[in-house]
């Protein structure tokens, strides 16, 4: 029976894999990956030997077709990306919507992503959310900006640490600087820090330092409390 299964990998700690995702590699017929080098990592080392085949925002326009044909050979598959749950800011949204469309079963394993956790350490609201995954790097960002400001929930970002201090700056001038924010970096790696404050102290200390590591920006809400 033909199944793709979207495995999610941990985000830095690898004790975070659940038994289930461990045990999907395992049995697949082939393994659709981000980086086949990272993945091949991950599984060298729970001792899994699985074909690996590349996936990734470059060639997934070119490779759905072909996915799709294994699939409806009868072949399992796994997707998964370098790190978290795939088609959060990963490739996967093409595939899956192209497996509905071929009427090819999809599961998708509950695990590692790294806004939740990010969200729920923030000290903000998290009963209603918006995840905004990254901004525009260019072309309707402002536009972008604008709107959000007027946003009620707690708003959820992915930045890179490169952008990170403009983007903190940006926020401040569209948000409000008073408006309270939180700067999750590394989670569950060995050098993890959560910073909160206002968007102004954020930006004052970020611009202040270097900053490396993957990071979400968690920012409350318009007319709301912690």
């Amino acid at each position: 029976m033909a199944i793709l299964y979207l495995v999610p990998t941990p985000i830095g700690n690898l004790e975070d894999i659940t038994v289930r995702a461990l045990s999907v590699l395992k049995e697949v017929d082939l393994i659709l990956a981000e980086d086949t080098r990272q993945t091949g990592k991950l599984l060298k080392h729970f001792s899994i030997d699985k074909p690996l085949k590349s996936f990734h925002q470059h060639n997934e326009h070119k490779q759905v077709e072909k996915v799709v044909e294994l699939l409806e050979e009868e072949q399992t598959l796994a997707l998964v990306s370098d790190a978290g749950t795939p088609g959060i800011s990963d490739p996967g949204f093409l595939l899956v919507r192209e497996c509905v469309a071929h009427d090819i079963e999809v599961q998708t394993l509950p695990g590692a992503t790294a806004f939740v956790p990010a969200l729920v350490n923030s000290g903000l609201p998290c009963d209603r959310f918006l995840f905004e995954g990254f901004l525009p790097h260019k072309k309707g960002r402002q536009t972008r900006l604008t709107k959000l400001a007027e946003e009620e929930r707690t708003i959820v970002f992915y930045e890179s640490p490169h952008r990170l201090v403009k983007t903190l700056k940006q926020l401040s001038e569209f948000f409000g600087s008073d408006r309270k924010a939180a700067v999750c970096r590394e989670l569950t790696k060995i050098h993890e820090e959560t910073k909160r404050g206002s968007l102004e102290e954020l930006h004052e200390y970020y611009d202040s330092k270097g900053v490396k590591g993957e990071i979400v920006v968690v920012v409350e809400g318009l007319g709301r409390k912690s």
